[in-house]
């Protein structure tokens, strides 16, 4: 048998042993150490790593068999790793968050089929490599699923169907509505932390990020909660750190169907200009499908459904139209009767933070063994009562006549930087022309500064976006090269190379300025 050795660093960490081939010598043997660092390789003297499964950025997790059990069932060791560069601050929450995964499994897992029971949770001090010096490790064991997560899925055989996109909303849903139940969040929901077993069973793992809410006691004051998510599957409220609901997680519970959907990352999904999740690069789905999605994926809690129940709710109404399984289904474009208005669910699911673990705890992270490691940033804000459901809610979008949703993610760096490239090219045609038109007078700076302010103004607002950039610039430069008045800088220059050659310049001195700004602002983010 071969045994792994769990301590980071190890130079060679595979170690065989001919003598543990017998299963009775597996059960009776002492102990057996690694060859290389001198690790004891059985934990606590009963489970034996094997292989490794997964390593991230706070851990390692390893598939290991029981040896006391009747025939050494299978488990995964997950080992608290965090890199090394932490500060005390953030090392504190690393443990937290591992202590948080093992106390959820113990209470969750153990109480419903499809979350992983915990098995162990253990520290265990061992000899340094370096000598005279004690080293502390810790631990979880929990239940091994034989599977697959939908992200390996999607990369072995590529996009869904929509009928199985419909299969994951109805497994995965009855899950968040048993953990919504026991007034936890898991916030951080996504393909690698759903899993499918060789049975066709659906898991929910990852539980490093669950989030304990409970109504503070009358007159109290709410206690700040903690940013934890993946990037592109967390909605606004919860990368601000602030509220978390049983409507945040069907939002990443949302954007993951998409992403399966589509084979796409969710950020080539989302359009950050309108702050909408762009139907229009998926392929096509039946119209009931779409609008649970884009209920679920409204950027305001109050404005998703208020529950998981709600939400299968939903989906039963499109099952009874036969709008998702059917093959002879229009596509979305197509003339569909609406899906009739759900019942009101009444007031929305109330939740507030969690007062701080005992200090009597001692906090820990989670591995990501069979998932990807959640994003952690401290949170300034509060955690308030979620607001209640507007009365007899419908399944599609808000009408119009509420206004436009806010968007539910930054716009992305590259939106930002080729604005600025715009924004730069499109200043020095407008200095050129007015420069033609006004000379060198003082009338001309103050006219450009006007032109220039309201150029920003109407790209900040979205009048003007996208493709309406490259048609602006394009009418601009015409104008300048054969449109008189506005011709006349160019005929004194003599050439069109010299006014390619000036927006050349301002353009990148504007790509240059707006990335120095991001890169000062985000350095400053990360340091206060």
């Amino acid at each position: 048998m071969e045994l792994t050795c769990t301590r980071p660093g190890c130079p060679r960490p595979a170690n065989l042993f001919p003598d543990l081939s017998n299963r009775n010598t597996v059960k009776t043997v002492q102990q057996k150490f690694c060859t290389s660092c001198g690790m004891p390789l059985i934990l606590v003297g009963r489970y034996l790593p094997q292989r490794l499964l997964g390593r991230g950025g706070f851990g390692a997790a390893y598939y290991a068999v029981d040896r006391f059990s009747p025939g050494l069932k299978p488990c995964v060791v997950k080992l608290f790793q965090p890199d090394g560069d932490l500060s005390p601050d953030q090392l504190e929450l690393a443990q937290g968050l591992f202590e948080r995964e093992a106390e959820a499994l113990e209470e969750l897992g153990n109480a419903n089929p499809q979350i992983p029971d915990l098995l162990a949770f253990f520290p265990l001090e061992v000899e340094s490599m370096q000598p005279g010096k004690q080293q502390e490790l810790f631990y979880l064991v929990q239940e091994y699923i034989d599977g697959q997560s939908l992200e390996q899925e999607l990369a072995q055989r590529g996009a869904f169907s929509e009928p199985e996109a419909f299969e994951i909303l109805e497994k995965v849903l009855p899950i968040l509505e048993f953990v919504h139940g026991r007034n936890s969040i898991h916030r951080d929901i996504k393909p690698s932390n759903v899993m499918r077993d060789r049975n066709g069973k659906i898991y929910l793992l990852d539980f490093g990020a669950v989030k304990q809410v409970t109504q503070s006691a009358a007159g109290a004051a709410p206690k700040a909660s903690t940013g934890i998510y993946s990037m592109g599957y967390a909605p606004t409220e919860q990368m601000q750190g602030s509220s978390v609901y049983p409507a945040t997680d069907l939002y990443a519970l949302g954007v993951t169907v998409l992403v399966l959907l589509t084979n796409k990352e969710p950020e080539e999904l989302f359009d950050s200009f309108s702050g909408r999740w762009n139907f229009d690069r998926t392929p096509p789905v039946s119209q009931g499908l779409q609008l649970v999605l884009e209920r679920m994926l409204e950027a305001k809690p109050s404005d998703r459904f208020d529950s998981a129940a709600t939400t299968l709710k939903a989906l039963s109404l499109i099952r009874g139209q036969g709008s998702a399984a059917s093959p002879s289904n229009p596509p979305r474009s197509s003339p569909q009767t609406q899906p009739p208005p759900l019942p009101n669910p009444g007031a929305g699911t109330q939740v507030q933070s969690q007062a701080a673990a005992a200090s009597s705890a001692k906090p820990f992270k989670p591995g990501p063994a069979q998932s990807g490691v959640p994003m952690v940033q401290p949170s300034p804000g509060p955690i308030k009562p979620a607001p209640p459901n507007k009365p007899t809610p419908k399944i599609g979008k808000q009408p119009a006549s509420q206004g436009p949703s806010q968007p539910a993610q930054p716009l992305s760096l590259a939106r930002i930087l080729s604005t600025a490239l715009f924004t730069g090219m499109e200043g020095s045609l407008l200095a050129i022309a007015l420069l033609s038109l006004l000379g060198t007078t003082l009338v001309g700076p103050a006219a450009w500064l006007v032109l220039f302010g309201a150029l920003i103004a109407l790209q900040h607002f979205r009048f003007i976006e996208g493709v309406d950039l490259l048609i602006i610039l394009g009418l601009t430069l015409l104008l300048v090269a054969f449109v008189p008045p506005l011709t006349t800088w160019v005929w004194v220059q003599g050439s069109l190379i010299t006014v390619a050659i000036a927006m050349l310049i301002s353009g990148l001195v504007s790509l240059a300025a707006t990335l120095m700004f991001q890169l000062l602002y985000r350095l400053l983010r990360q340091l206060l």
